[in-house]
């Protein structure tokens, strides 16, 4: 089994989950679930770390989306930090940088809720 693992910590305003492992089909739950949890918190500032991902699925672009949806219809956003060249081009392939904004790392994605 691939590990993956979610470390969720608050930076002023902004929630920012980091992400490392796979998120595929079987992990994806568990990140929709930890971005719906702070929706439902009120946290509607959302960064979402994937400097540790390699590999995205389909279901991880459906967590991700419902997350945007969630924070923007909460006067928010989610915007994506450290995304790698292979997780990036799937992104690209999927139309995500007209959805999503992305950033180096945390810090300038935190930095850009100001």
């Amino acid at each position: 089994m691939r590990s993956f693992d979610l470390d969720t910590r608050s930076e002023g305003s902004v929630t920012v989950v980091s992400v490392a492992g796979s998120v595929d089909a079987v992990t994806a739950p568990r990140l929709a679930d930890t971005l719906g949890a702070a929706l439902a918190a009120g946290q509607v500032h959302l960064v979402v770390d994937l400097a540790g991902v390699g590999y995205v699925s389909s279901a991880a672009l459906r967590a991700l989306l419902a997350g945007v949806k969630g924070a923007r219809n909460g006067g928010g956003d989610l915007r994506l930090a450290a995304v790698g060249t292979d997780v990036g081009k799937v992104f690209e392939m999927a139309g995500f940088d007209g959805i999503v904004q992305r950033f180096d790392d945390a810090a300038a994605a935190v930095a850009s809720f100001d």
